[in-house]
């Protein structure tokens, strides 16, 4: 059985987290260019962390620049097995009320500036995202934030749009009214995407900051205001975090869902036409099953 490391990925508000042992930011360069940041290393009560700022420390990239494909190969070459995501998003349901905490259990991908893929011209892939989150790992993030003293709802649509604005009222409306969405955001896709091609449970963690614009007391989104409730979503986020080792075991069985097998049939170049300088780049995130590992 393998030992599990977990990667936590911080947005908006969540630039650092607290209480890891022997921790150092550690350096990673990738294949795909530089990550957001540098990655912070370390211990929780026995189990080991990675953590990266998704859009660096100090915020300096936006939802459209945050080098995705980067973080995600950092992420596997440190030898992180599960990923949560940790992001800020607005609410279509007046019931997921600023404060709350979504499980997100689906996505609709509007992004259309963003690399998606690790995979393209040389070796070509195809992973199934239907399910795109790993439910095990989603339902032990649900736990750990109710023992953090949130209020946590199991599943939601995530709507992902470019950005870096927020929606119109027509595109609020839409989005709540007719397509179904929960909540709505600017940077789970293309990352989900890519870690299931990394073969990475992955978990999504929303954490409602407002209620876009469709509602009728917040018809015009702040960024004021979206600030201050950061500041108490990443309190809340830090505690869950630390309710996380107990919950989760040292060593990692099989994942029953197939997160970590997702490349078994994906690929589809025959391995004597692939290209050499792409199958160099996917070293990390395809290595076991480009090298026959098992």
């Amino acid at each position: 059985m393998a030992s599990r490391k977990l990667g936590v990925i911080g947005g908006s508000g969540l630039y650092a987290v607290d209480g890891l042992q022997d921790a150092a930011w550690q350096t990673v360069d990738t294949p795909w260019g530089a990550p957001s940041d540098q990655l912070y290393c370390g211990t929780l009560d026995g189990l080991d962390i990675v953590f990266l700022p998704r859009h660096g420390r100090g915020h300096i990239h936006s939802p459209s620049d945050v080098p995705y494909r980067a973080n995600i190969d950092a992420l596997k070459r440190l030898g992180v097995t599960d990923v949560i995501s940790v992001s800020a998003c607005g609410s279509f349901r007046e019931e997921m009320a600023p404060g709350d905490f979504v499980i997100v259990d689906q996505f609709i991908d509007r992004t259309f500036a963003r690399a998606k893929s690790f995979f393209g011209t040389g070796c070509v892939a195809h992973v199934s995202v239907a399910h795109p989150v790993c439910e095990s790992l989603g339902k032990t993030c649900a736990e750990a934030a109710r023992q953090a003293g949130v209020n946590v709802h199991d599943g939601g649509t995530y709507l992902v749009m470019e950005g870096p604005q927020f929606s119109t009222l027509a595109e609020s409306n839409l989005y709540r009214d007719q397509w179904g969405c929960s909540v709505i955001g600017m940077t789970n896709m293309p990352e989900a995407k890519l870690a299931r091609e990394a073969e990475l449970c992955y978990a999504s963690v929303a954490m409602v900051t407002d209620y876009d614009c469709w509602h009728p007391g917040h018809d015009a989104v702040e960024v004021t205001d979206i600030i201050r409730v950061l500041t108490g979503n990443a309190d809340a986020a830090r505690r869950m975090i630390k309710a996380l080792p107990a919950l989760l075991s040292a060593e990692r069985p099989p994942c029953p869902q197939g997160c970590d097998t997702a490349l078994e049939h994906a690929l589809i170049t025959a391995p004597e036409a692939r290209y050499a300088e792409i199958i160099k780049k996917l070293d990390a995130v395809a290595g076991r099953v480009l090298s026959g590992r098992t």
